[in-house]
């Protein structure tokens, strides 16, 4: 493992591959993971193992103060063109970077780590997401009104975030719930859809969210509901949860 100026850098052991066009533009046993953020890594590829024929210069630079001077590329393939979508830090003062590339997450068509497709990021080999029966009673209030309510819950324990309470629909007042267009994306969990709650004239947008079909490793949540404890009142046990401050809130 590397560390400078505060980042971390590992190697990774899975072979990684990028899409576009229909064609591989990247595919390596040899990523590096940098985090340049602190909730998850990228990948970095390194060239040999990246089509730089299909990359162009943009000629613009994106500085950054722990990676240094980025060059960015325009990735184009069979007609299909990802502005800015690579990145390169020939110079940088992290000697690990000099001669790796970096493409843009959205830019892409696809990613696989080994012959599974990526859901919205690189996992993190330190995060961690513990799925448990409960039989505590746990109740949640929007604006004074109990939207949901139950004492067969699932909490979910995930690194870095508060415990989420999962309940059963049948647990919920459905009659309050507005179905969203909104759906994300979790490494960990699969596709989630939304909900917002009306409270007599007043919309809470996004509140409520559901795995329909989560991905394997979390299937103790399928259909089950949760809510942002950092929008609502949470009463665990008839005791009232202090609302959580986190990147959601």
């Amino acid at each position: 493992m590397g560390r400078e100026r505060g980042m971390r850098i590992e190697p990774s052991s899975k072979r990684v591959r990028v899409y576009l066009g229909g064609e591989v533009v990247a595919d390596t046993v040899r990523a590096t993971m940098v985090w340049e953020v602190p909730y998850y890594p990228t990948y970095y590829f390194p060239v040999e193992d990246v089509r730089m024929e299909w990359l162009t210069p943009d000629g613009e630079v994106r500085r950054s103060p722990s990676r240094g001077n980025g060059e960015l590329f325009t990735v184009r393939v069979n007609g299909v063109e990802a502005p800015g979508a690579a990145l390169r830090y020939p110079e940088s003062p992290i000697e690990e970077l000099r001669g790796l590339v970096r493409f843009e997450l959205d830019a892409m068509d696809a990613w696989f780590e080994e012959d599974e497709e990526m859901m919205a990021h690189p996992r993190d080999p330190y995060h961690r997401v513990d799925i448990l029966a409960s039989s505590r009673h746990v109740r949640i209030e929007v604006d004074g009104v109990t939207v949901a309510e139950s004492s067969s819950p699932r909490l979910l324990f995930e690194t870095s975030l508060p415990v989420r309470y999962y309940l059963p629909k049948t647990h919920v007042r459905m009659d309050l719930l507005e179905r969203s267009d909104t759906t994300t994306l979790c490494p960990y969990k699969g596709q989630a859809e939304y909900w917002s709650v009306r409270i007599g004239d007043k919309i809470h947008e996004d509140l409520v969210w559901s795995y329909p079909r989560p991905l394997p490793e979390s299937q103790k949540i399928a259909g089950l509901v949760a809510f942002y404890d950092e929008k609502v009142d949470v009463y665990v046990d008839g005791v009232k949860q202090e609302r959580p401050r986190t990147m959601f809130a």
